[in-house]
């Protein structure tokens, strides 16, 4: 039997499958600790430990996001100390390595999710739009990084393909996995209101606009979805009991996550709704950047994605054949709108517009199939791919900490050199009394320490100039001074600084 033209084989389509999984699972699976952990990834660390040691979790809306990454993080360590006690659980589970897997795992399980879109995107556009999104920089840089991104935008896609299934199968459990994607996406961040608000948009927007293009042309067939959808379900009354069902998942995963498994119940689920009120402040105060910021920050790291994506959204503005690609363009760039509205703007939050831009990318090559020859297709996808490969690799094993401009997801992070102070302050705790030996921080900047210390049970973060008798003092270059002047020949400075990030460099005292 012939194939329709930009159509493969079944066995061409799982070649690519395993073979792009494999590639993302190397970009970022390798190597987990070689770059060395950013302030947001101590922070976040400081709560796993102490989810993980003390079983104690408590949301705070003020300053941090949602609770999904440290519960999911914390399986690990758990399964490991119930196998094999507490040392395992504290020298396996509590590593690095082993806690970002999870957004690694994560991003990994983003891309699978992309495959499931097959019949939506068309097999050549599936498997450009997981190529696409396999190696981004920005996608393989965050999906190493202990934060909730990866997180979020899984929950975020996850939402939207179990409501298409939903909307084709027409079958409740699909009805209640968008509710629980949706349930564990506020339970992640607190923007998932601004994605929630922009795919409802987005889903609104791809009707009215093929509505229009009807009446207009008469080349799109009226939709009938929702009376047809409602009668494959069983009628008005099966509809209303399942998605009564639905908004009790939503609302019973958000109550258990933000209450901390009912530990802190009820000021959690008062805390989740306050967290709106905390983040509307910051988001004019903190990281504040021009409008157009997010569209540099692409054009310089994600310019292939981008371009795709802006083809892609012509394509289907111009010929809205696809319903599925015209709705992932609205998405893409309804996204980029609301964020740039904001004047909070960190680099990472571009993973969000990441995905829906691989979807609509992926989409170009679907629709040049039906024209040109696989085998070009093939030849400019390589050449494509290389060049992205080649960011991806520069940026993640090579310049990882370069605050060059150009590395736009380098932001304010941790220099490796910062590993060596590690090496240094190990060195004299052999010295001294290991895990015992005091440390006093006195620089004002110290993050991520507190996750790298984490097995030195007398570790003091004061901020500030402090007394001390301990073995170890870290203070700032600025300090070097009033630590000179306080303690004269009690401690040995050594000669070396230590970049914590730029503009931030620490020192080493060492007690005679």
């Amino acid at each position: 039997m012939s194939r329709a033209k930009g159509e493969i084989s079944d066995r061409a389509w799982l070649i690519g499958c395993v073979s792009i999984l494999a590639i993302a699972a190397f970009l970022r699976l390798y190597d987990l600790a070689l770059v060395p952990f950013h302030h947001d990834e101590g922070v976040n660390g400081n709560f796993l430990v102490s989810l993980v040691r003390d079983g104690r979790y408590h949301y705070d809306p003020a300053n941090y996001h949602g609770p999904t990454l440290y519960y999911f993080s914390a399986i690990i360590p758990w399964v490991l100390r119930f196998l094999f006690g507490p040392a395992a659980q504290n020298t396996y589970g509590l590593t690095t390595v082993t806690i970002r897997l999870v957004p690694a795992f994560f991003g990994l399980a983003t891309i699978w999710l992309v495959f499931s879109l097959r019949r939506r995107l068309g097999s050549v556009g599936v498997l450009a739009a997981a190529g696409l999104l396999a190696i981004s920089p920005g996608a393989v840089y965050l999906s190493r990084y202990f934060i909730h991104e990866t997180l979020f935008v899984f929950f975020t896609l996850g939402l939207v393909v179990a409501a298409l299934r939903f909307y084709e199968e027409a079958h409740h459990v699909y009805l209640l996995l968008a509710a629980a994607s949706a349930a564990m996406l506020f339970a992640t961040k607190e923007t998932a209101i601004i994605s929630a608000g922009v795919l409802a948009i987005a889903f609104a927007s791809t009707h009215i606009y093929r509505r229009l293009r009807v009446r207009k042309g008469g080349r799109l067939p009226a939709s009938q979805a929702t009376t047809e959808l409602i009668e494959r379900i069983g009628g008005p009354m099966q509809l209303a009991l399942w998605v009564f069902l639905a908004l009790a998942v939503f609302v019973a995963l958000n109550v258990i996550f933000y209450s901390s498994f009912f530990t802190n119940y009820p000021k959690g689920v008062t805390d989740a709704l306050k967290t709106f009120e905390f983040w509307t402040k910051t988001g004019k105060e903190a990281h504040v950047h021009p409008p157009l910021q997010y569209v540099k920050w692409l054009v310089n790291q994600e310019s292939a994605l981008l371009g795709l994506g802006v083809i892609g959204a012509l394509i289907v503005v111009l010929r809205p054949r696809n319903s599925f690609a015209l709705f992932s363009a609205f998405w893409a760039f309804g996204l980029i709108a609301a964020y740039s509205l904001i004047a909070y703007k960190t680099p990472w939050l571009t993973l969000n517009f990441i995905v829906p831009l691989a979807l609509i990318g992926g989409y170009v090559f679907q629709f040049a199939a039906t024209w040109a020859g696989l085998r070009e297709l093939i030849v400019a996808g390589a050449i494509a791919g290389s060049i992205g490969l080649y960011q991806t690799i520069d940026l993640n094993f090579f310049n990882y900490d370069n605050d060059d401009q150009y590395y736009v997801y380098v932001y304010a992070h941790t220099r490796r050199e910062t590993l060596r102070l590690l090496d240094e302050i190990e060195n004299v705790a052999r010295r001294h009394q290991g895990g015992q030996t005091g440390i006093t921080i006195v620089s004002p900047d110290y993050w991520p320490l507190p996750w790298y210390l984490r097995n030195y049970s007398r570790v003091g973060y004061y901020g500030r100039m402090s007394d001390s008798n301990e073995p170890i003092i870290i203070a700032s270059e600025g300090q070097i001074p009033e630590v000179e002047q306080r303690f004269e020949a009690q401690y040995q400075r050594l000669p070396t600084k230590f970049p914590l990030r730029p503009g931030v460099n620490l020192v080493l005292f060492q007690r005679r």
